[in-house]
């Protein structure tokens, strides 16, 4: 997912103003504490994001110091679970939304359920819960809250005479033909279709769209049926209409954002931190100000939209050795003043914060889309073995997508290799 750039922000906050949804919490510590925090080097917050948070929590806590770690999405998990089996390492880490089942049952994270303050339960919107419960326990606080979006390129569509974005995946495709046939973009659709976890969450996308479901009553795969593969087969009848961009199966997200904010695309299916990136940093983006926002797309008959969870949270892990400082750290993190203040970057995950002009100012097109997509979040299964049943994915994806094999078939072989496991 991503890289941004923002000044660091050192101005101290004091802790009573900043809380929001942790006001109970009091950020005095055991003087000399560290802690060591695992984060993502891309998406949503940059590295000078989380430094300049980081800051903030230092400011208002002179007694904790903290580690700061960053690794790609792609290396996360592995780093967490190793560290882990090696006696510990980290105190704070950041997981996603897939996670908290297997982390759970093998003891990663702590059940922070007790800890959770009823500000907290008040505050934060139902759906952000989610991202870090299993069993009816939280093992963490959301963080990140995060969907992907259809965004358009508002200058091509006027230019092909295009007059509103599409409101179904058969729109796009039609649309697409006609930027096409005008010449107005080589490849109008940019994906990231990478053998990755990014494939996977926009497969999710269009399941959700075409009505499909991962697993079925009994816990066994039936993404191979109906739903799922319409999916797979909408993916690779766009690629063999030349409408989408055939770099999109080696693309990850921030492939996805440069080709988009290069101009070359004339839509793109991205999380939310693309949209201040392509439509206001003239650093970053030559389409500023160019940049369209809506709910991916739905199906007729079968959905108005279609939307992925991909959330992250913060959790704590059952080896810290100092459980409470890191709470504190956590909570800070993710309270309502500290969210609102990066809210171009990440959609904030308290529910007021949807009423704030510091939220919406500016991005009023993306928290309208925001109001819908949320509300529309589709899962990926909730499983501990959920790794193994991705990876079988990402394989028959890729095998469709390279002409290895029909949807059917490829999602079929991944039904068999996974079903075991699960």
């Amino acid at each position: 997912m991503f890289t941004t750039y923002r000044s660091r922000l050192m101005q101290a906050i004091v802790g009573g103003a900043i809380l929001a949804g942790a006001q109970s919490l009091s950020f005095g510590a055991l003087a000399d504490t560290t802690l060591n925090a695992l984060f993502m080097a891309q998406a949503a917050y940059s590295e000078d994001n989380v430094r300049a948070m980081t800051a903030d929590f230092e400011a208002a806590n002179p007694g904790v110091k903290i580690n700061l770690e960053f690794v790609p999405y792609e290396g996360l998990h592995d780093k967490t679970t190793l560290a882990q089996g090696a006696g510990g390492g980290y105190d704070v880490v950041l997981f996603d939304v897939i996670w908290p089942a297997e982390f759970a049952e093998n003891k990663v994270l702590l059940d922070v359920t007790d800890k959770v303050t009823q500000e907290m339960k008040d505050g934060v919107l139902p759906g952000a819960w989610t991202t870090v419960e299993y069993q009816n326990k939280r093992y963490g606080l959301p963080w990140i809250l995060d969907t992907k979006y259809l965004f358009y390129n508002t200058e091509i569509l006027e230019k092909a005479g295009i007059k509103t974005p599409p409101k179904t995946w058969a729109e796009l495709l039609d649309q697409a033909k006609i930027i096409k046939e005008k010449k107005l973009a080589e490849f109008p659709i940019v994906w990231s279709w990478a053998q990755a976890e990014a494939a996977i969450c926009d497969y999710t996308t269009l399941v959700s769209a075409f009505g499909g479901s991962f697993l079925d009553a009994d816990g066994k795969p039936a993404f191979q049926t109906g739903g799922g593969v319409d999916a797979l087969k909408y993916m690779a009848d766009s690629l063999d209409a030349g409408l989408s961009n055939p770099n999109s199966k080696e693309y990850l997200e921030e492939d996805v954002r440069r080709v988009f904010s290069s101009g070359e695309a004339a839509f793109a299916l991205n999380w939310t931190y693309m949209y201040n990136m392509a439509n206001g940093d003239p650093k970053e983006s030559k389409i500023v100000g160019k940049v369209g926002v809506v709910p991916a797309p739905g199906v007729e008959g079968k959905s108005e939209a279609s939307a992925v969870n991909g959330s992250m949270g913060l959790g704590i892990t059952s080896t810290s050795k100092h459980p409470d400082e890191a709470w504190n750290y956590i909570a800070f993190m993710t309270s309502k003043a500290e969210q609102e203040k990066f809210a171009k970057l990440s959609l904030p995950i308290w529910a007021d914060s949807y009423s704030s002009p510091a939220v919406t100012t500016g991005q009023e097109a993306l928290v309208a889309a925001a109001k819908t997509s949320l509300g529309l979040m589709f899962p990926r299964p909730t499983t501990p073995t959920y790794q193994q049943m991705s990876t079988q994915l990402q394989q028959a994806i890729h095998a469709a997508l390279l002409k290895q094999a029909t949807p059917e078939e490829a999602l079929k072989t991944a039904a068999e290799s996974a079903g075991g496991g699960l």
